[in-house]
């Protein structure tokens, strides 16, 4: 065994302690494998269940260096494992080292496969030599297959036993490198679908939020993509998409515990509007009543029924609102210690002191205390986050998504962070959460706003030092905002 041999596989272990790509794992493996024994080529199997899935091969005389994922369609079928007769399928079952010096000789297994292979490129497979691939706890995940050894002229040889143990160390490092690696993308694609059954539980609860968040995502995809088709320099590190992305997923996780009649409340004031609206017609019935059982109050009672009607009207119109002017907010102030008359006739407040704040927002549909229950979904969303354990290029996460309602200027909430703490990753969620709340067609409360309208509004945030100009620029010639639907 050449010293050689021992160094390539010291730095193939290391390799492979930090490959996160399988693929370039793989690569890495067979050619490390075809460079140690000299042979002409290699084939990887990765074991599905009951089969062997060719992975890559390689044929170096042939020039032929081809990969094959599961999904795509399959160039060579797959092997049950539980077929005797095929070599890596035993040496799969068995966890034993195979050496054959030349198949076409041999009569313990089926080379059929290997036989027509060789019709069909015009080559002759002669040595081979089949490495199981058995992880630390000593399940078998794959075959690694050489073929043709060769001398130092190019003559094909059977494979020296004295490489079988340096080859197999090496299969087996692989197996553990693999291992970790799909063990790796298994919990991946947990935390994704978590992340999935996240937005689809708001999604029950509230569908305008699950559309704003789906369009978010769609926005920060697009403008990450764009950053990286024009090279610039605001471009996103591929080690950090994913987060990011995710980030913008799990930004408003914290609405699952907003009370919903505040989440989506479409009026000022929701479910208090039938309270004031009965108030009213009793009133208007027990005038009427009073104007019959009394006719010298007729025509005090018939002004009262206009004046509730006028009323009624100026509560209508204020509840939907988007924002109450000076004239409207006067009409409104005029009825605060309004009395009307009840159905035992006495007399009762038009508005008690809660529907009078309700009905008095400015501009909105929610009270200063609702307003603030609803600023506290970042909080709640901090709260969720923090009890995951985010590892790797994941940990930032619960950061950047619980700050997207944070400003440049310190004016933010929940914590008033400044420019100094902001990373250009919640920069940029922040802006693309603004433009898709101004413009969202899904609101309950609001009309949708144009495009250029909404980014006139960021600017005008840009002047005002709460959000990135530069970034903000970005976005707008990106064309990322752009919905595809």
């Amino acid at each position: 065994m050449s010293y050689y041999s021992i160094q390539q596989l010291i730095d193939t272990a290391i390799a492979i302690s930090t490959e996160k790509d399988i693929d370039a794992l793989l690569w890495k493996i067979i050619d490390d494998a075809i460079g140690i024994t000299n042979c002409d080529g290699g084939t990887v199997y990765i074991r599905n269940g009951d089969y062997l899935l060719f992975h890559n091969i390689v044929t170096r005389s042939k020039n032929i260096r081809v990969i094959q994922h599961e999904e795509d369609e399959q160039k060579l079928p797959p092997v049950p494992v539980d077929s005797k007769s095929h070599v890596c399928a035993c040496a799969a079952m068995s966890g034993e080292k195979i050496n054959i010096a030349d198949v076409y000789t041999s009569v313990e297994y089926d080379f059929a496969g290997a036989q027509r292979y060789d019709k069909l490129n015009g080559y002759r497979t002669k040595s081979m030599l089949v490495i199981p691939m058995v992880d630390e706890k000593f399940n078998n995940i794959g075959v690694l297959q050489l073929i043709n050894a060769m001398d130092e002229k190019g003559n094909v040889i059977p494979f020296d036993p004295s490489y079988e143990s340096l080859i197999s160390a090496l299969a087996s490092l692989a197996s553990v490198g693999l291992n970790n690696n799909q063990l790796s993308k298994a919990l991946n694609e947990l935390l994704h679908s978590f992340v999935s059954v996240m937005v689809d539980a708001i999604d029950a609860r509230s569908l305008y939020n699950a559309n704003h968040t789906r369009n978010m995502v769609e926005y920060g995809k697009k403008f990450v993509e764009w950053l990286d088709e024009t090279n610039n320099e605001m471009r996103i590190p591929e080690e950090e998409q994913d987060p990011f992305i995710m980030s913008i997923w799990l930004h408003d996780i914290g609405k699952l515990a907003v009370p919903l009649e505040i989440m989506d409340k479409p009026t000022r004031l929701g479910d208090r509007e039938n309270d004031v609206m009965h108030r009213i017609e009793t009133a208007v019935l027990m005038e009427k009543i009073n104007a019959l059982s009394e006719p010298s109050k007729a025509e005090s009672a018939e002004k009262m029924i206009a004046e509730l009607a006028e009323i009624r009207e100026t509560i209508s119109k204020a509840n939907v609102a988007g924002f109450l002017d000076d004239e409207i907010m006067e009409k409104l102030t005029a009825l605060k210690e309004m009395k009307v008359l009840a159905s035992d006739g006495s007399l009762t407040n038009l508005l008690d002191d809660d529907e009078y704040n309700k009905i008095t927002v400015r501009k909105g549909t929610l009270t200063k205390e609702e307003r603030l229950e609803m600023e506290r979904h970042v909080v709640y969303t901090e709260r969720f986050l923090s009890k995951m354990k985010f590892r790797g290029k994941y940990s930032i996460v619960p950061t950047w998504a619980s700050e997207h309602h944070e400003y440049l200027n310190g004016t933010g909430y929940p914590n008033g962070i400044g420019a100094d703490k902001l990373s250009k990753y919640v920069r940029i969620l922040t802006i693309i959460d603004i433009y898709d709340a101004l413009t969202a067609v899904d609101r309950p409360y609001k009309h949708a706003m144009p495009a250029e309208k909404a980014f006139d509004i960021l600017y005008e945030m840009c002047d005002e030092g709460k959000i990135d100009r530069h970034i903000l620029t970005l976005f707008h010639e990106s064309n990322a905002w752009v919905r595809n639907n």
